[in-house]
């Protein structure tokens, strides 16, 4: 018998395509306009008054008075809105901070205010509807749903409520999940993650699962949790899981390994959330790449990745966006962030609709040779090398080696296998080659005899998780980087011990 709650969702996930269909068709006007009522709304605000946003009439106007900044360049303005002062970076006060962990600057305060919260939620639920409207899979909303996410408890400071973001849109689950969501209230409050991995790992197991949602790293944590425990494929365990949502990360690395935990395939849809805004979701299951929220008031920008670091780099709007190119995404939004650099570069996979996937972080990277090797190459050529296999990889970074005991320096690849290859350096040898395919500067530097092949190097089992608790980023919204242009991080893993 089919439920009142699947009998709307096809209609319902029809209006919402159709919705998204008018703006998505008339992009440029859309984000003329998102541009137009951003300005006008924080005319008055202090951020307006000092880059003299009366003035600004056009994007070439905007661009000649407010330069890009990233959050330790915004800081003195976040730092007055945290101190509770009115009307600084938007009108009125915002109704909460995300607090983040950076990498570089500490503790984040990132404002989400009531013209930016509903995006948030809209943008999942409508990856989901379009999903259902693409499909016709409509037998998982009877379903039990996890999502993997931070605590919902908040403070609050001088009047905003603050947390973390998934905490922050915990509280917003529409009445109609409500009763379908999982884990409860009381363990979602559990701080120590793998504390709070065991007690979802009780709640869930007698319980019909249909949607598994998180950060891929995390959710595999609680599958391998779940298997531990039965001896069963989680797909044994949930009969009628058939859909996994996450985000955060590229889920490639981590498909055979997923796929292996289930024990069969399920449908996935990709999510691109963070705590400056809502970006992007999958709109279509056999299509690469997320549709770019433009009616999400958020006004984008874009510098190509190899010229970011230039004194004046040139910034276009996605009219002149090409596909393919590595570009830096700059944001403009409801909640007061002005040509903010978010740190992550993008690629357009389609110009009609927009469509991008994230390619990496601008500050994560090597070019310790001047090879700009970045996230995406090193994911595409693990993914590559796993391919067609029977060898599972866990997680992995990659770190240059620039002073080796002997011979030319080189990449060195710090993996944690779930299934090891039988020959490593034949592995090592087939990322290599597409390392060379895909980066041209990396293929002259080995052809030249600058750069020696990349080497492997085996991490303990559990040995990135045991890393990302000694630094305190342990579950959550915590991702480990895939490279970095030091060894800073690789560090670490010897000082605990985690090579193998």
């Amino acid at each position: 018998m089919i439920s009142l709650k699947s009998a709307l969702a096809k209609p319902f996930a029809k209006i919402i395509f159709n919705r998204i269909q008018k703006w998505a068709n008339n992009p440029i006007e859309i984000q003329q306009q998102v541009f137009q009522d951003l300005i006008s709304s924080a005319t008055e605000t202090q951020f307006g008054k000092d880059h003299d946003f009366i003035s600004i009439n056009s994007y070439s106007d905007f661009v000649k008075k407010v330069p890009i900044r990233d959050y330790e360049a915004l800081k003195p303005y976040v730092e007055r809105v945290v101190a509770g002062e009115e009307n600084i970076l938007w009108k009125g006060k915002p109704l909460y901070f995300a607090k983040t962990s950076g990498t570089t600057s500490g503790s984040k305060y990132i404002p989400i205010t009531k013209e930016s919260m509903p995006y948030h939620i809209e943008a999942a639920r409508n990856a989901i509807l379009l999903y259902i409207h693409e499909t016709g899979n409509v037998k998982f909303v009877d379903g039990k749903m996890i999502f993997l996410q931070g605590s919902p408890i908040l403070k609050t400071q001088n009047g905003i409520q603050l947390g973390r973001l998934s905490g922050i849109v915990a509280h917003y689950i529409p009445k109609y999940l409500q009763k379908n969501r999982l884990p409860s209230y009381e363990t979602n409050c559990i701080e120590d993650w793998e504390t709070k991995v065991n007690a979802i790992v009780e709640e869930t197991l007698p319980e019909n699962m249909t949607i598994i949602s998180g950060i891929p790293s995390w959710v595999q944590m609680y599958f391998e949790k779940l298997q531990l425990k039965t001896g069963k494929k989680v797909g044994d365990i949930f009969k009628n899981f058939n859909l996994f949502i996450f985000g955060g990360v590229n889920y490639e690395p981590y498909r055979a390994k997923f796929e292996n935990l289930i024990g069969r395939k399920v449908d996935s849809i990709e999510l691109y959330p963070a705590s400056e805004g809502f970006f992007a979701f999958q709109d279509k299951q056999h299509e690469k790449g997320m549709l770019l929220q433009l009616n999400s008031g958020i006004f984008y920008e874009f510098v190509k990745a190899d010229e970011f670091f230039n004194e004046n780099p040139k910034r276009i709007t996605i009219k002149d966006v090409e596909l393919g190119v590595n570009y830096v995404m700059i944001i403009s939004t409801n909640a007061g962030l002005w040509a903010y650099n978010i740190g992550d570069t993008v690629q357009f996979t389609s110009l009609k609709p927009y469509r991008v996937i994230v390619s990496g972080r601008i500050k994560h990277f090597i070019s310790a040779f001047g090879e700009h090797v970045i996230g995406k190459e090193v994911e595409l050529a693990m993914h590559e090398a796993t391919q067609n296999t029977s060898v599972r990889v866990s997680e992995f970074t990659v770190a240059p080696q620039i002073n080796p005991e002997k011979g030319l320096p080189y990449h060195e690849w710090f993996i944690e296998f779930e299934n090891e290859p039988t020959d490593v350096s034949i592995f090592a040898k087939k990322i290599d080659e597409s390392l060379q395919i895909q980066n041209s500067y990396y293929f002259d530097l080995i052809q030249g005899k600058v750069l020696q092949p990349l080497k492997i190097t085996k991490i303990k089992k559990n040995g990135f998780q045991a890393y990302m608790k000694s630094i305190g980023k342990l579950g959550g919204q915590n991702k480990m980087p895939r490279l970095s242009n030091d060894r800073n991080i690789v560090t670490v893993f010897t000082q605990l011990n985690l090579v193998k």
